[in-house]
């Protein structure tokens, strides 16, 4: 079996893949004072519950845009499982695509991760969604290379950040409320919250495209993309499982090399 770990800014998710198969995600909150061996224990409890063998685990893989997890999570690989796990990023790891931006170094890892596997899985050019901490705009040219894009604030973030500097709005849930005009400080702020993220979208996705020149068409991954692609035609498909499949897909390839 193969452990494919991507160590976001919000969450750590642990990918598992027996072959070409996906089979079972599980995922905790990105604390970078976890160590190697609480990562173990909670790992080896959820395999455990999901009759899956920890000890099955032949290859690791991980993707970080966290610098101070993704020691822990090196060393949670070399302690626990075979070998050394393949780090996207260092010095030898290939993806099969190029960052074509004037500072390749400082695309996160998720980004190119996203991207080649969107371009393997959908075929380009296209935009990646993705609904993370920030809410990222990926574009990807036909040979699946990572052309730039847009980040902008994530929607929790937007609305803990309206909660935190206002004395009187309350904390509300996401959601797309019936009507776009709020009849009470509830609505109202999921008004502006969900619909105004809405807007967000399908202008960044129409610029976007005219920018680029070309048809290109819309993929959406992360927590939420399920709840906008309902409210919205300008996502064609949702994918959650994007970056772990990128970077299972990494993994066969290199090991190939």
């Amino acid at each position: 079996m193969l452990l494919a770990i991507d160590s976001g800014n919000t969450n750590v998710v642990f990918g598992v893949f027996e072959g070409d198969r996906f089979v079972k995600a599980f995922r905790c909150a990105n604390d970078p004072k976890r160590t190697a061996d609480e990562y173990i224990v909670w790992l080896k409890e959820l395999m455990a519950l999901n009759d899956l063998d920890i000890d099955a685990v032949t290859g690791t893989i991980i993707g970080s845009v966290v610098p101070e997890t993704g020691f822990n999570l090196i060393s949670l690989c070399r302690r626990y499982f075979p070998g050394d796990p393949l780090v996207i990023g260092e010095p030898g790891v290939q993806l099969g695509n190029e960052a074509l931006i004037e500072r390749p170094e400082q695309v996160g890892a998720d980004r190119l991760i996203n991207a080649f596997e969107a371009n393997r899985t959908y075929g380009g050019p296209l935009i990646v969604i993705d609904f993370g901490t920030a809410t990222t705009f990926d574009v990807v040219d036909a040979d699946g290379n990572y052309c730039g894009g847009a980040i902008a604030p994530g929607i929790k973030l937007s609305l803990e950040a309206l909660y935190m500097a206002s004395a009187k709005l309350p904390m509300v849930e996401i959601a797309a409320p019936p009507t776009y005009i709020g009849k009470e400080t509830r609505t109202a702020m999921q008004s502006g919250i969900f619909w105004g993220y809405v807007c967000m979208i399908e202008g960044m996705v129409e610029r976007l495209r005219g920018e680029f020149g070309a048809p290109m068409k819309v993929i959406a991954t992360g927590g939420l993309s399920e709840l906008f692609a309902e409210k919205t035609a300008v996502i064609e498909r949702t994918d959650r499982a994007l970056t772990l499949r990128g970077l299972a897909e990494i993994y066969k390839r290199n090991a190939k090399i």
